[in-house]
């Protein structure tokens, strides 16, 4: 056995860097367990003339977006943000969505800036009507817009910045749509801390 335990110990110890190695830390945003939703604000393209309408309510512990597209009026999209708040991100590089969705494209949202009107980040995916579905959208893969138009000299998305996510439907398609959502998190890289 004392033959043994020498060749062992570097075996164990190699499996449990190993383990480490991949594991990534993540953290919950949102986990829509509590019955409010006063941390969420519908922005849709009403604000510049459009009509289109959407909900966002929390029933059962999953969050629900919802509501219709209108093309009337250049209008065309529909979309929820959490109000800014700290969320210390700093250590991850993908978010990741829980998600049923319709069928329809979406887009989720970060942004830097507490101000109402500033840029956002933006990461589209697709849903498959009834299916719950986990989306990896990493960091690195959000594009800067404002106002639908693409920022080509906005810095990345710097994870220890972002003080307010979403979601947004814009995919030129009028009609209803619904999306559930049973969290947002946040992981990181093998070996980040």
């Amino acid at each position: 056995m004392k033959t043994i335990l020498p060749i062992l110990k570097p075996l164990l110890l190699l499996t449990c860097f190993a383990m480490n190695a991949h594991s990534a830390p993540d953290k919950t945003v949102y986990d829509f367990q509590s019955p409010t939703n006063a941390a969420w604000q519908i922005v849709n393209d009403d604000v510049m003339g459009g009509v289109s309408a959407s909900s966002f309510r929390i029933t059962n512990g999953v969050a629900v977006f919802s509501g219709e597209v209108s093309l009337a009026n250049n209008g065309g999209f529909a979309s929820v943000r959490s109000v800014p708040a700290r969320h210390d991100l700093g250590d991850s590089d993908t978010f990741v969505v829980r998600v049923r969705g319709d069928g329809r494209r979406y887009k989720f949202s970060a942004r830097m800036d507490s101000s109402f009107d500033s840029a956002i980040y933006r990461c589209d995916f697709p849903t498959k009507k009834g299916v719950w579905e986990e989306h990896r959208l990493p960091l690195k893969d959000f594009v800067a817009s404002f106002r639908g138009r693409v920022l080509a000299d906005e810095p990345p998305l710097n994870p220890a910045k972002v003080s307010s996510v979403g979601f947004l439907i814009s995919d030129q398609q009028a009609g209803p749509f619904q999306l559930e959502v049973a969290w947002i998190k946040v992981i990181g890289s093998p070996g980040k801390k």
